[in-house]
């Protein structure tokens, strides 16, 4: 991997203390990710999910982006987990792509670790 997706990786273990981040490397210096368990918010009926996603090589010149969730993720109400969301398999599982891309992307602010937390901070907002 190279030193900043190594350091991307760091950070999130730093930020999530008490999940399991898994990790496996990529050929270019990229890493594939999950971080588990987050809570995803009291309006889906499980209270636990992992998240994945690619940190690619050109990190921190490139978003980290989409994110991906359990395949059987479901609102208590019932509603349709809406806009934004579109189930596809990620690494070979089955999974609901959250779609979260950021426009205007600034490599010294914005980290891998901040783009977790903005994803799962609109998840937990929807």
């Amino acid at each position: 991997m190279t030193p900043e997706v190594t350091q991307a990786i760091e950070e999130i273990r730093a930020g999530f203390p008490e999940a399991d981040v898994e990790v496996t490397e990529e050929a270019d210096g990229g890493a594939v990710v999950f971080v588990s368990p987050v809570d995803p918010g009291p309006q889906y009926q499980q209270r636990e999910t992992w998240i994945g996603f690619r940190i690619t090589f050109q990190y921190p010149y490139s978003d980290v982006y989409p994110h991906f969730v359990r395949p059987d993720l479901t609102r208590v109400d019932g509603a349709a987990l809406g806009e934004g969301t579109t189930p596809t398999p990620f690494e070979e599982r089955p999974a609901i792509q959250i779609s979260r891309r950021s426009n205007k992307l600034n490599p010294e602010t914005d980290t891998a670790l901040l783009k977790l937390q903005k994803v799962l901070t609109w998840l937990r907002s929807r």
